[in-house]
């Protein structure tokens, strides 16, 4: 059975390659593997997500939710030096890549952490995502609500989902759950959603 992009120690095996990540301001050259969520390339979400929200705040502590092989954490850590950027994923690959990328571009401020490893009493400034919609409504929605209470009063998390996977719906239910949404782009299939915690 091959593995998911969510599967906590993948079995396939590892067959490292080096992908290109090319944006306005951060150009980086980041390790990937097998078994890890887009794993042959930049995933095109990650890439709108990353083009199209606001800069970090410059410290604090930002919290890459689901971060692969690490290219949304690296560019964090690379935009705001003096915050710390939380990359947390379920799969150990994934951190494992996500170390490697950061110690290699010598980000400092990267933590790479098991979901039950960053510290319960870290709030956080921002959040960036791109969720793993393919673990089903149900745990996604736990998922986040778990996570986005997390968020300092005012700061705001970024979210990236395919039009086709249901953005739409989850922006529905965000606000259904009391969150100021707003769509920041439309591109190439991809809603990017500013999620903001009420004051």
């Amino acid at each position: 059975m091959a593995d998911h992009y969510f599967t906590a120690t993948p079995s396939s095996i590892s067959q490292p390659s080096a992908v290109e990540l090319h944006l306005p301001d951060v150009q980086m050259t980041l390790m990937t593997d097998r078994g890890v969520f887009s794993g042959s390339r930049v995933d095109p979400g990650t890439l709108a997500l990353l083009r199209e929200c606001a800069l970090p705040p410059a410290e604090g502590d930002l919290l890459d939710l689901g971060c692969g092989y690490g290219p949304v954490a690296c560019v964090l850590a690379r935009r705001s030096p003096g915050a710390t950027v939380w990359a947390t994923d379920v799969n150990s690959r994934a951190l494992e890549l996500t170390g490697a990328n950061a110690a290699a571009l010598r980000l400092a401020n990267v933590r790479t952490a098991l979901p039950h490893e960053v510290p319960a009493g870290t709030v956080f400034s921002g959040i960036w995502s791109n969720p793993p919609i393919r673990v089903g409504k149900d745990a996604l929605h736990e998922l986040l609500s778990v996570w986005m209470e997390r968020l300092a009063p005012g700061a705001s998390a970024w979210l990236v989902v395919n039009r086709h996977l249901g953005s739409d719906s989850l922006a529905a239910w965000l606000v259904g759950r009391g969150w100021e949404v707003r769509r920041a782009a439309s591109k190439s299939g991809y809603r990017v959603l500013e999620v903001r915690r009420p004051t």
